[in-house]
Protein backbone atom coordinates (compact mmCIF):
# COMPACT_ATOMS: atom_id res chain seq x y z
CA UNK A 1 0.00 0.00 0.00
CA UNK A 2 1.06 3.83 -1.20
CA UNK A 3 0.50 6.22 1.72
CA UNK A 4 0.94 9.92 2.65
CA UNK A 5 0.63 12.26 5.69
CA UNK A 6 -0.02 15.72 5.23
CA UNK A 7 -0.78 18.65 7.69
CA UNK A 8 -4.63 19.09 8.19
CA UNK A 9 -5.15 21.93 6.38
CA UNK A 10 -2.65 22.39 3.53
CA UNK A 11 -3.90 22.71 0.11
CA UNK A 12 -2.40 20.71 -2.93
CA UNK A 13 -2.08 22.36 -5.98
CA UNK A 14 -4.00 21.18 -9.32
CA UNK A 15 -2.60 21.91 -12.95
CA UNK A 16 -5.09 21.11 -15.83
CA UNK A 17 -4.78 20.43 -19.14
CA UNK A 18 -7.57 21.00 -21.31
CA UNK A 19 -8.13 21.42 -25.68
CA UNK A 20 -10.78 23.62 -26.82
CA UNK A 21 -13.68 22.55 -25.18
CA UNK A 22 -14.66 24.41 -21.94
CA UNK A 23 -17.76 23.35 -20.32
CA UNK A 24 -15.37 21.07 -17.64
CA UNK A 25 -12.15 24.19 -17.20
CA UNK A 26 -15.20 26.92 -16.54
CA UNK A 27 -16.57 24.54 -14.23
CA UNK A 28 -13.99 23.81 -11.96
CA UNK A 29 -12.59 27.26 -12.23
CA UNK A 30 -16.30 28.45 -10.95
CA UNK A 31 -16.41 26.29 -8.47
CA UNK A 32 -12.50 26.90 -7.09
CA UNK A 33 -13.72 31.05 -6.91
CA UNK A 34 -16.70 29.80 -4.84
CA UNK A 35 -14.00 28.04 -2.27
CA UNK A 36 -15.66 24.94 -3.18
CA UNK A 37 -12.07 22.76 -4.37
CA UNK A 38 -9.47 22.54 -1.00
CA UNK A 39 -6.88 23.54 -3.70
CA UNK A 40 -4.88 26.36 -5.08
CA UNK A 41 -5.07 26.50 -8.91
CA UNK A 42 -1.47 26.04 -10.19
CA UNK A 43 -2.20 26.90 -13.95
CA UNK A 44 -3.67 25.80 -16.91
CA UNK A 45 -2.18 24.38 -20.26
CA UNK A 46 -3.71 24.04 -23.31
CA UNK A 47 -2.57 22.71 -26.90
CA UNK A 48 -5.02 25.11 -28.15
CA UNK A 49 -5.27 29.25 -27.41
CA UNK A 50 -8.77 29.43 -27.12
CA UNK A 51 -9.01 29.75 -23.67
CA UNK A 52 -6.67 31.61 -22.00
CA UNK A 53 -9.37 34.93 -21.92
CA UNK A 54 -11.30 32.76 -19.79
CA UNK A 55 -8.17 31.83 -17.91
CA UNK A 56 -6.53 34.56 -16.86
CA UNK A 57 -9.58 36.20 -16.15
CA UNK A 58 -10.04 33.98 -13.31
CA UNK A 59 -6.29 35.11 -11.76
CA UNK A 60 -4.84 31.88 -13.32
CA UNK A 61 -1.75 31.11 -15.61
CA UNK A 62 -2.60 29.84 -18.50
CA UNK A 63 0.52 27.85 -21.23
CA UNK A 64 -0.28 27.41 -24.60
CA UNK A 65 1.46 24.53 -25.79
CA UNK A 66 0.70 23.03 -29.11
CA UNK A 67 1.21 19.60 -30.16
CA UNK A 68 2.28 19.49 -33.62
CA UNK A 69 2.10 16.37 -35.87
CA UNK A 70 5.49 14.31 -35.02
CA UNK A 71 6.35 16.64 -32.24
CA UNK A 72 4.32 14.97 -29.39
CA UNK A 73 7.15 14.00 -27.20
CA UNK A 74 8.43 17.50 -27.71
CA UNK A 75 5.47 18.79 -26.05
CA UNK A 76 5.60 16.44 -23.59
CA UNK A 77 8.79 17.81 -22.47
CA UNK A 78 7.72 21.53 -22.32
CA UNK A 79 4.75 20.02 -20.53
CA UNK A 80 6.93 18.19 -17.91
CA UNK A 81 8.92 21.30 -17.45
CA UNK A 82 5.89 23.54 -16.55
CA UNK A 83 4.46 21.17 -14.17
CA UNK A 84 7.89 19.91 -12.44
CA UNK A 85 7.39 20.68 -8.66
CA UNK A 86 4.31 23.07 -9.05
CA UNK A 87 1.49 20.80 -8.83
CA UNK A 88 0.19 17.66 -6.47
CA UNK A 89 -2.94 16.68 -8.92
CA UNK A 90 -3.46 16.86 -13.01
CA UNK A 91 -7.11 17.19 -14.56
CA UNK A 92 -7.40 16.26 -17.81
CA UNK A 93 -10.75 18.63 -18.29
CA UNK A 94 -11.10 17.16 -21.62
CA UNK A 95 -8.05 17.16 -23.04
CA UNK A 96 -8.14 15.73 -26.02
CA UNK A 97 -4.29 13.76 -26.39
CA UNK A 98 -3.45 10.60 -25.11
CA UNK A 99 -0.88 11.80 -22.97
CA UNK A 100 2.37 8.80 -23.36
CA UNK A 101 3.47 6.06 -20.24
CA UNK A 102 6.68 8.05 -20.56
CA UNK A 103 4.52 10.90 -19.57
CA UNK A 104 2.77 9.45 -16.82
CA UNK A 105 5.26 8.13 -15.54
CA UNK A 106 7.73 10.94 -14.90
CA UNK A 107 4.69 13.45 -14.55
CA UNK A 108 5.03 12.60 -10.75
CA UNK A 109 1.58 12.79 -9.81
CA UNK A 110 -1.91 11.39 -10.25
CA UNK A 111 -3.74 12.29 -13.02
CA UNK A 112 -7.95 13.09 -13.40
CA UNK A 113 -9.76 12.47 -16.83
CA UNK A 114 -12.93 13.06 -17.80
CA UNK A 115 -14.71 10.43 -20.55
CA UNK A 116 -17.57 11.79 -22.24
CA UNK A 117 -18.86 7.82 -22.09
CA UNK A 118 -20.37 5.51 -19.15
CA UNK A 119 -17.61 3.30 -19.17
CA UNK A 120 -16.74 0.66 -20.07
CA UNK A 121 -18.94 1.46 -22.94
CA UNK A 122 -17.93 3.42 -25.72
CA UNK A 123 -14.08 3.86 -24.88
CA UNK A 124 -12.26 6.42 -26.99
CA UNK A 125 -13.27 8.86 -29.52
CA UNK A 126 -17.06 9.44 -30.56
CA UNK A 127 -18.40 8.20 -28.06
CA UNK A 128 -21.96 9.92 -28.72
CA UNK A 129 -22.15 9.00 -32.11
CA UNK A 130 -21.58 5.42 -30.95
CA UNK A 131 -23.88 5.84 -28.46
CA UNK A 132 -27.00 7.04 -31.38
CA UNK A 133 -26.15 4.12 -33.32
CA UNK A 134 -26.70 1.94 -30.76
CA UNK A 135 -29.47 3.08 -30.00
CA UNK A 136 -28.34 3.33 -26.28
CA UNK A 137 -31.05 4.89 -23.61
CA UNK A 138 -28.77 6.28 -20.75
CA UNK A 139 -25.75 8.36 -22.04
CA UNK A 140 -23.51 9.00 -19.28
CA UNK A 141 -19.49 10.42 -18.28
CA UNK A 142 -16.88 9.18 -16.20
CA UNK A 143 -13.69 10.59 -14.21
CA UNK A 144 -11.33 7.64 -13.87
CA UNK A 145 -7.79 7.90 -12.97
CA UNK A 146 -5.44 8.63 -16.05
CA UNK A 147 -3.26 4.65 -16.85
CA UNK A 148 -1.24 4.57 -20.26
CA UNK A 149 -4.12 1.96 -21.20
CA UNK A 150 -6.61 4.58 -23.44
CA UNK A 151 -10.03 5.12 -20.88
CA UNK A 152 -9.07 1.92 -18.26
CA UNK A 153 -7.87 3.73 -15.26
CA UNK A 154 -10.28 3.12 -12.33
CA UNK A 155 -13.03 4.61 -12.28
CA UNK A 156 -14.42 7.34 -9.67
CA UNK A 157 -17.42 8.97 -10.61
CA UNK A 158 -19.80 8.10 -12.93
CA UNK A 159 -23.65 9.43 -14.17
CA UNK A 160 -25.78 8.95 -16.54
CA UNK A 161 -28.87 10.91 -17.64
CA UNK A 162 -31.98 8.87 -20.04
CA UNK A 163 -32.26 9.95 -24.22
CA UNK A 164 -33.95 8.82 -26.35
CA UNK A 165 -34.40 7.76 -30.25
CA UNK A 166 -35.39 11.82 -31.16
CA UNK A 167 -32.37 13.24 -29.81
CA UNK A 168 -29.42 14.09 -32.53
CA UNK A 169 -25.57 13.45 -31.94
CA UNK A 170 -25.58 17.28 -31.37
CA UNK A 171 -28.53 16.52 -28.74
CA UNK A 172 -26.48 14.51 -26.87
CA UNK A 173 -23.81 16.06 -26.60
CA UNK A 174 -25.11 19.17 -25.34
CA UNK A 175 -27.04 16.93 -22.28
CA UNK A 176 -23.72 15.10 -22.03
CA UNK A 177 -21.93 18.58 -21.13
CA UNK A 178 -23.53 18.84 -18.14
CA UNK A 179 -22.83 15.18 -16.94
CA UNK A 180 -19.35 15.53 -17.96
CA UNK A 181 -18.46 18.75 -16.20
CA UNK A 182 -20.25 17.90 -12.91
CA UNK A 183 -18.63 14.54 -12.74
CA UNK A 184 -15.44 15.60 -13.33
CA UNK A 185 -15.96 18.31 -10.24
CA UNK A 186 -16.93 15.51 -8.32
CA UNK A 187 -14.35 13.17 -8.65
CA UNK A 188 -11.52 15.70 -8.32
CA UNK A 189 -13.47 17.45 -4.67
CA UNK A 190 -13.51 13.82 -3.38
CA UNK A 191 -9.61 13.30 -4.54
CA UNK A 192 -8.72 16.23 -2.88
CA UNK A 193 -10.68 15.29 0.53
CA UNK A 194 -8.72 12.47 0.78
CA UNK A 195 -11.68 10.16 -0.23
CA UNK A 196 -10.35 7.64 -2.92
CA UNK A 197 -8.51 4.77 -2.23
CA UNK A 198 -7.00 3.05 -5.57
CA UNK A 199 -7.13 -0.48 -5.64
CA UNK A 200 -6.22 -1.93 -8.80
CA UNK A 201 -8.44 -1.86 -11.57
CA UNK A 202 -11.25 -0.23 -9.22
CA UNK A 203 -11.73 2.32 -6.46
CA UNK A 204 -13.16 2.59 -2.88
CA UNK A 205 -14.82 5.47 -2.77
CA UNK A 206 -15.71 7.04 1.29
Amino acid sequence: MDWQIRWWGQRRRIAILVSRHDHCLLELLWRWRRGELDADLAGVISNHPELERETLSAGVPYHHIPVEPGRKEHAEERMLALLSGKADLLVLARYMQILSGEFLARVGMPAINIHHSFLPAFAGADPYRRARERGVKLIGATAHYVTEQLDDGPIIEQDVVRVDHRQNVSDLERVGRDIERFVLARAVAMHLDDRVIADGRRTIVF
